[in-house]
């Protein structure tokens, strides 16, 4: 009886350590639970973007208004007959008491 009960002792110990520290122990099965939350987040991430990349090659493929606004923004293009203006600001002066004249030029 006496050996009976050493044999179940040593075998409760052995199944506790496997569930506590052993290969697939509660540990693991967090750590992999984690894991999957993360993946599903960045899966639902690319696909949204895969989503909007679809929309945008559909709306390539069938009208020419993406078209147009394509090569206008990122391009530069105009159209024949459009007036192309583009306003440059100044750089900021330093703040002075006297203003910065050019030398007069000869003639």
């Amino acid at each position: 009886m006496r050996w009976l009960m050493i044999v179940l002792i040593v075998l409760l110990s052995w199944l506790q350590y496997r569930l506590w520290l052993g290969t697939g122990s509660l540990e693991e099965l967090y750590s992999l639970k984690t894991q999957l939350a993360e993946y599903q987040t960045e899966l639902k991430r690319l696909e949204a973007r895969n989503r909007a990349l679809a929309a945008e090659v559909d709306d390539l493929k069938v009208g020419y208004a993406a078209i147009e606004e394509r090569a206008r923004f990122e391009l530069g293009m105009i159209k024949h007959g459009e007036l192309f203006l583009q306003l440059v600001e100044q750089p900021a002066q330093p703040h002075s008491a006297v203003p910065q004249l050019s030398p007069p030029i000869a003639p």
